[in-house]
């Protein structure tokens, strides 16, 4: 997006417990050993190993609080999300971490250099103006600060066999601000993060060929992203990851 073109439509309508009904959170279960159960304590192990210890941490769009309930022993947790549902759930799941009903557009409550870490999985591809809401993360991080984001890829390696529209990155109505690596990549390095790891999430969005089951092609095609959860790792290009994972760090 440049600076002359009108931001994208939030489509508001969406947000509330039946987003949690439709799209990719009804697609794939989300109980223990999970593929989302699996995720989550990745995503956790990695704000763990690179995050300062101790401090606070702020998830922008905590959806079910899980994250947050993994990591309430080890950072003073916030979360905000645009839906009550969301905020309800969080302080089931996470009952150590303050939530709050919030958007993340405008962060201005918040005080800078309050947080060690932040973090957003999938939630900059739902926001009109992603590159204000990273210059505000950055603000809002101290010295040596994390910021941890997982948005989607548009141009992944099997895309090209699946139909754009329906697929898990176009059939949300709520991805308005979907963009490539190297936007993201530069986004954030024009705020001044440094970039410790851009990597790919895995190829789990099958089928991708209509001659093998799509329970075959889950477990050949994800068997690299299982390793990279199993081992918590990075390995994975990002030409193999449906969503992009990107871990940066405010150097001052």
């Amino acid at each position: 997006m440049t600076q002359t073109d009108s931001p994208p439509q939030v489509p508001l309508e969406e947000y509330g417990e039946q987003y949690f009904q439709r799209y990719n959170y009804a697609d794939r279960p989300l109980g223990r050993f999970s593929m989302y159960w699996f995720a989550r304590r990745y995503y956790a192990a990695l704000v763990r190993r690179y995050a300062p210890k101790g401090g606070k941490l702020l998830e922008l769009g905590c959806g079910l609080g899980h994250l947050l309930g993994l990591l309430q022993d080890d950072f003073e947790c916030i979360g905000i999300d645009l839906a009550d549902y969301s905020i309800q759930q969080t302080k089931r799941n996470a009952p150590k971490a303050q939530a709050f009903v919030q958007s993340a557009d405008d962060l201005s409550t918040f005080e800078t250099g309050a947080f060690s870490a932040v973090v957003a999985l999938h939630l900059l591809e739902h926001l009109p103006d992603p590159q204000h809401t990273i210059a505000e993360v950055h603000r809002l991080l101290q010295p040596r600060g994390v910021f941890l984001f997982a948005t989607p890829n548009p141009i992944y390696s099997l895309r090209r066999f699946k139909d754009p529209q329906s697929d898990a990155i176009g059939k949300d109505p709520t991805h308005i601000n979907v963009q490539t690596p190297a936007q993201w990549r530069a986004w954030a390095e024009g705020q001044g993060f440094r970039i410790l790891r851009h990597f790919g999430d895995g190829l789990w969005d099958v089928p991708y060929l209509p001659i093998l089951p799509a329970k075959l092609q889950f477990a050949l095609f994800g068997l690299p992203a299982l390793v990279q959860v199993l081992t918590r790792t990075t390995f994975n290009p990002l030409s193999l990851g449906v969503n992009q994972v990107c871990i940066a760090r405010k150097e001052r």
